[in-house]
Formats: C-alpha cells, sequence, structure tokens
C-alpha cells in the first residue's frame, strides 16, 4: 500500500526490490501506470543532519597524536574493541560501554582523537557541534537527535561525534528559564532517551566531547549512558617534544634543531600551538628567502605564539568579566 498526495493505493512490487526493506515510512520509486514499486528512495533528512553525514573522518593514523599513548589505548578499549570484536564481551559476560566524554582545554587534540578511531578501524562517522544543533523552533532540535541516531543505527558500524556537549547538556533549569532555555532541556531530554534506546552490544558508538565538564548534568553522565570520562590535559615537556616533532618531521631542515629548547620556551601550550610554532617558523624562513628552517626560527615562532597567546587571553578576560 502507497500513499500518494494522502490517498492510499493498492501496488505491486519489482522482483529486484527488497520487500523486507518495505515498511512504514519507507520512501519509494513507483509506476504509475503499472502501480509497481520500482526502487527504494533514500530516507529524508534534514540539513544539519546531512552536513553531519558527510563530514569525512579522514586517514589520521595514531602516530599524528603526540603524547596521547594512555588515552589512545583506553578509547580503543571503548570504542574500538567493541566495534571489531563484541563477541568477545558476550563470551566474558559484561556489556562494553556506550559512550566515551572527551574532556579537557581547547586544543588538546579531542576532535583528532575521535577521527583518528573511525578511521583506524574505517566505520561510519557522523561529527556534530551540538551548538549548531539547537533550533528557534520548539521540538525541531530534538527531531535532528533522533535523525542522527537513526542514520547511525542505519549505517552500523558508526561512530557519533558530537563535540561542544555542554551546549545541549547542562545542567537543567527546572521550570524557571527563557524558551531558548527550554528548547536545549527538551533537546538534552532526547539525547538520554537516544542513549537509553541502543544496545551496547550494538555497532553503535556515541563519543562527546567538552571543554566545560564541570557544567554537564549528572544524568548524561550515568554510567549506562556515558561509561568511560577521559582527560585530554594540557602536554608535558615530554608531550610537548612528541608533538613538535610530528609536526616539523615534513619541513626541510638546515643544522640542528633543539627541539628539548623550544618546548621549554613553550609552557603551557597545547597541540594546536606547536603546530602554530612550525608554521610561523617555516613562515620566518620564506620571509628570510630561504628554502629551509633553521633553529632561531622556531625560537622566534614561540616567541611568537606566546605573544599571541597572551592577546587571546586578555579578549577572553575582557569578554567574560568586563573592563576595569
Amino acid at each position: 500500500c502507497v500513499e500518494v498526495s494522502d490517498v492510499k493505493i493498492i501496488v505491486g512490487c519489482n522482483d529486484k526490490v527488497d520487500r523486507e526493506k518495505l515498511i512504514s515510512g519507507t520512501r519509494v520509486v513507483h509506476d504509475r501506470t503499472t502501480l509497481t514499486i520500482l526502487g527504494i528512495l533514500p530516507r529524508e533528512v534534514s540539513p544539519v543532519v546531512y552536513n553531519m553525514i558527510h563530514k569525512d573522518s579522514g586517514d589520521i593514523s595514531y602516530s599524528a597524536l603526540g603524547g596521547l599513548s594512555d588515552q589512545i589505548r583506553v578509547l580503543k578499549e571503548c570504542i574500538e574493541l567493541p566495534l571489531m570484536n563484541p563477541e568477545i564481551f558476550i563470551k566474558v559476560g559484561v556489556k562494553p560501554p556506550k559512550g566515551v566524554l572527551l574532556y579537557g582545554p581547547p586544543g588538546t587534540g579531542k576532535t583528532l582523537l575521535a577521527r583518528a578511531i573511525a578511521s583506524n578501524i574505517k566505520v561510519n562517522f557522523l561529527q556534530a557541534v551540538a551548538s549548531s544543533i539547537i533550533e528557534k523552533l520548539v521540538g525541531e532540535s530534538a527531531r535532528q537527535i533522533r535523525e542522527l541516531f537513526n542514520y547511525a543505527r542505519e549505517h552500523q558500524p558508526c561512530i557519533i561525534f558530537m563535540d561542544e556537549i555542554d551546549a545541549i547538556g547542562g545542567h537543567r533549569l527546572g521550570e524557571e528559564g527563557t524558551s531558548s532555555d527550554r528548547e536545549i532541556q527538551i533537546t538534552l531530554l532526547e539525547l538520554l532517551n537516544q542513549l537509553d534506546g541502543f544496545d551496547q552490544l550494538g555497532k553503535v558508538k556515541f563519543i562527546m566531547a567538552t571543554n566545560r565538564p564541570d557544567v554537564l548534568d549528572p544524568a548524561l553522565l550515568r554510567p549506562g549512558r556515558i561509561d568511560k570520562k577521559i582527560e585530554i590535559p594540557l602536554p608535558n615537556e615530554q608531550s610537548r617534544l612528541e608533538i613538535l616533532k610530528i609536526h616539523a618531521a615534513g619541513m626541510a631542515k638546515y643544522g640542528e634543531i633543539d627541539y628539548e629548547a623550544v618546548v621549554k620556551l613553550a609552557e603551557g601550550f597545547n597541540g594546536a600551538d606547536l603546530r602554530n610554532v612550525c608554521t610561523e617558523a617555516g613562515m620566518s624562513a620564506i620571509c628570510a628567502q630561504r628554502d629551509y628552517v633553521i633553529h632561531e626560527d622556531f625560537i622566534k615562532a614561540v616567541r611568537k605564539v606566546n605573544e599571541a597567546k597572551k592577546i587571546e587571553t586578555k579578549a577572553s578576560y575582557s569578554a567574560d568579566f568586563g573592563k576595569d
């Protein structure tokens, strides 16, 4: 039975069409003359979800993630192992984690880590920014959450990565709050419902990331929803050394580069800052009309990035607390 313009029509079905997929709500192509179903159309998704679907995880190896060996190991145990070998959990009699929280300061590699997991096990990867899901129309944001999880279930194995989860996962306000606050709470309730609704032994895993774990609603972090919390801290000196060497590996160099001296000057730098150090070192060489970098380029670059960080910190403070 097919519904066309609110009229229900009894139809036949071409032998090449998989009849098991013809469930209520399925969109189909049909011959209006013979009243025969010719094919099944893809399910319609909202533009926001469509953009999530078409985010390529890229070709990212674990070797590109300096200073995160412990975090990689834990994430592989929680995400990669259940997706690739769910039978081992059945044999042991335990349920694998449904979801993982990555938390830590900006620029420490949370998104890159999630993309690396998806890239290395070759699964579908849906990347979303929670703040972009919030819509003005009541209930629209919750609908997009449902569509996102439905798409993931239909395209297993799949990893859903949601950044800035604090935009929808913050503490609930009760009855008070604006209409926007209520929409966020409706969206959070839908997310909790979706996390409760999928099978731990299924091949859909949920990773979320935030810079503000302190504002998240405890209901979201409850075991059975988010079972593992992984801190992605600012890199220590040894980790900064690893990251700097990774980003500098492809650069043309002349003479010895004292990376240890460079990272000692880079106290408080995150991975993104260290990548910028290499970029600035390259620009310094180009401005000096050289086709290679030298040690002094890196020293100048660290100082330049450090000055930029001070300006960013001052601007952030002014935005948060205002001027004297």
